[in-house]
């Protein structure tokens, strides 16, 4: 042990003998077994961001989303391979012309008991509740940000107890994909309409657990739920956990000493402040951590770009040479490996990230810093402008990510500033177009490309939608019009690609890298896996006795 600690880098020194201290503390400590017993049906996790509510309505942060996910049920779950499969619908139909949805539900889904709920202070849920729920969602008196999940739903009704109908506008092949999102989480309207915007904090839905706890900023408890309807594939009743206790420390360094210890489960996301001290450049465990922990990772629908506010008065931001030589002038494969330890891909294929239909390795831009200079030369040849300048807006989180661009990029004879401001000024000056070029990424709501794609409809400009750069081309707005009447699969994959290649020729971004869902978990825990949005699911999660 003196060995390590006396080549690990100075500047985790201290950090180093920290985790030592408390792995053996870790080791020395022994509890009575009953406190172990409970200990292990216990699963612990923290957020570094306060959860807002509790209501499903509301659940637009991953905060809220991973503690509603354990609470409520809707129509249709996603799977680890983001196939839609069957949650409290037993099974659908899709008919008239891809227009029609029905909905077959089980008749075994019970809410979480509540003394308003009747005399076993319990019922079942029916398609009633879903007519009520979703209406809710669109209620302009609500105000639910999920309401556009909605957008393209002409009616929904229920046609009997257990049989719940959804007609579109038009066809709109993602939709499932939608259904799946907490916002579409069946609530008893007994109990909403008791508790009003109180039932933020009172929530009663169908999940796995059951809600027990809540002291705001400070920690979360939710319970089994005894009466869940979903069994194991040899037939045992989920969930296997007895409860669920949410942490809500901001520092994630101190997050990072608390798993160490042994205080928390599960550590989810690769921080720069523990990135060293856990993972070798290459992406592996370090071996003093290895017989403790376990890593989980693999592809997240979250593509981390450049943006260019196309409008913009800047020369160099017009210039569509400077946006491709931007593209050209840095080593995407090098900032993965000494910024992220390796846990990313370069995005070298597009803006569709890789794990989507539509991704093409062949449509973005490679390192060719040679060609990087010689867009810059052109364009100081065309426009007489000797000394071209952009300047980037971030966030202190992503600096040195835009540090490294800035110095591979002033190499071909573009000056490069990067300007740091607060990820709440970030959010509000992109959407009214006050930055010339910024940090941004795009985390996928519902896994299809038209999420990604919608970025550059014309009909999306922000403020109102997510085109923050106002790209603008009629032929590409034919092309997504078109791909929402595609209902072949394979077929609207190829409509997809041509949008994303028509983007790229136009560069109004510049594709950093793809993310990777990474997650670190104690050995004693089983059944935790991972998919490409990056959802907590814990009903299949267990823990055993070290």
């Amino acid at each position: 042990m003196l060995k390590r600690l006396s080549i690990t880098k100075p500047k985790y020194f201290l950090f180093s003998v920290i985790i030592t201290f408390l792995f053996f503390v870790g080791l020395m400590s022994c509890e009575n077994v009953d406190k172990a017993d409970k200990d292990s049906l216990v699963f612990r996790y923290n957020q570094h961001k306060n959860i807002s509510s509790l209501d499903p309505a509301f659940s637009k942060d991953l905060a809220d989303i991973w503690a509603t996910h354990q609470l409520f049920n809707g129509l249709v779950q996603m799977d680890d391979d983001m196939n839609v499969i069957p949650a409290i619908a037993t099974n659908w139909t899709i008919s008239d012309s891809a227009t029609t949805y029905t909905f077959n539900l089980r008749k075994d889904v019970y809410f979480h008991k509540h003394e308003l709920l009747g005399k076993d202070s319990t019922r079942i849920t029916n398609a009633s509740d879903f007519e009520y729920s979703f209406n809710r969602i669109i209620d302009k008196n609500i105000a639910s940000p999920g309401s556009w999940v909605f957008q393209k739903v002409e009616s929904f009704k229920a046609l009997n107890d257990s049989t719940f109908e959804i007609k579109l506008k038009q066809p709109f092949p993602a939709f499932l994909g939608l259904l799946t999102m907490k916002y579409c989480s069946v609530v008893p309207k007994e109990i909403v309409e008791y508790y009003g915007s109180d039932f933020r904090s009172n929530p009663i839905g169908t999940g796995p657990f059951k809600f027990k706890r809540w002291e705001e900023n400070i920690k979360l408890v939710v319970r089994k739920n005894s009466n869940y309807f979903e069994k194991d594939s040899l037939g045992n009743s989920l969930p296997y956990l007895e409860a669920i206790s949410t942490t809500f420390l901001p520092d994630k360094q101190s997050e990072f000493l608390q798993f160490a210890q042994g205080n928390l489960d599960f550590v989810s996301g690769l921080d720069a402040s523990y990135k060293d001290e856990i993972l070798t450049a290459d992406g592996k465990l370090r071996a003093f951590y290895a017989n403790d922990v376990n890593m989980i990772q693999g592809p997240y629908l979250n593509t981390e770009y450049l943006a260019f506010f196309l409008p913009s008065e800047t020369p160099e931001i017009k210039s569509e040479l400077l946006r491709k030589s931007i593209n050209l002038g840095f080593d995407r494969q090098k900032m993965i490996i000494y910024l992220r330890n390796g846990i990313g891909t370069p995005a070298t294929g597009g803006f569709i990230p890789n794990g989507l239909p539509g991704h093409d390795i062949t449509l973005g831009y490679k390192y060719n810093p040679e060609q990087a200079k010689l867009l810059v030369e052109k364009y100081k040849q065309e426009t007489g402008n000797q000394n071209p300048e952009i300047t980037i807006t971030t966030t202190s989180e992503y600096l040195s990510f835009c540090e490294y661009i800035q110095r591979e990029l002033q190499k071909t004879g573009l000056s490069v500033n990067v300007d740091v401001i607060p990820a709440s000024s970030l959010k509000e000056s992109k959407a009214n177009g006050k930055l010339d070029m910024f940090r941004a990424s795009w985390v996928a709501d519902y896994p299809d490309a038209e999420n990604y794609l919608s970025l550059y409809y014309s009909k999306n400009f922000a403020p109102n939608g997510p085109n923050y750069t106002h790209f603008k081309d009629d032929l590409f707005d034919k092309w997504y019009e078109a791909s929402f009447l595609e209902v072949n699969p394979v077929a609207r994959a190829v409509v997809y690609r041509k949008m994303d290649s028509l983007v790229m020729s136009r560069a109004p971004i510049v594709p950093m890298f793809y993310d990777k869902a990474v997650r670190f978990t104690r050995k004693n825990v089983t059944g935790l896996g991972i998919n490409p949005t990056n959802l907590l699911e814990l009903k299949l999660v267990s823990k055993k006795l070290n």
